[in-house]
């Protein structure tokens, strides 16, 4: 990917206050303002106005550190994603029917991690530490499987109707 693409000013400025506000620089800058206001109490006589000020800066710091917060979770998250879409799409055995799990709805992802408990103790029970299982394997085996129950129910009928 190039760096050389244009980023928007707002872009920019919440990736410089990610950086800023994450560092060691911004906790102690945060940290001397408290003990400021602290040892400005006696002067204001510990008024209201004394605690309106400290009320009010912290309230609308958080307001907007939510929203800067989700933002830079928002685009880790993605790129988290896609990185391991990447590692999906590119493995060998790998199920392709994982990438863009994240889309599902919380019943469909509900019914996918009973699916790897279920693998999970299987891989458990097994001596093989190399054995593998994906969804694409196991819905191949459950496609056998039904196959051969089919086969031994359509038996089973044949030799009732012949024994009738």
């Amino acid at each position: 990917m190039s760096k050389d693409k244009k980023i928007g000013f707002f872009e920019r400025f919440a990736n410089w206050a990610t950086t800023a506000t994450g560092s060691s620089g911004a906790f102690i800058l945060a940290a001397l303002v408290v003990v400021v206001w602290a040892l400005s109490g006696p002067v204001f006589h510990y008024s209201e106005t004394w605690q309106l000020v400290i009320n009010t800066g912290t309230t609308i710091i958080t307001f907007l550190m939510v929203f800067l917060i989700q933002k830079a979770q928002n685009k880790d998250s993605k790129a988290v994603h896609l990185k391991l879409n990447e590692l999906i799409a590119a493995m060998q055995g790998a199920s392709n029917q994982m990438v863009n799990i994240e889309d599902l709805s919380e019943t469909e992802l509900e019914q996918i991690h009973k699916f790897y408990v279920t693998l999970s103790k299987l891989a458990k029970s097994e001596d093989n530490l190399g054995c593998t299982h994906t969804i694409d394997a196991a819905n191949f085996n459950h496609q056998e499987k039904s196959k051969r129950t089919q086969t031994t129910t359509y038996r089973v009928n044949e030799s009732k109707n012949n024994s009738n």
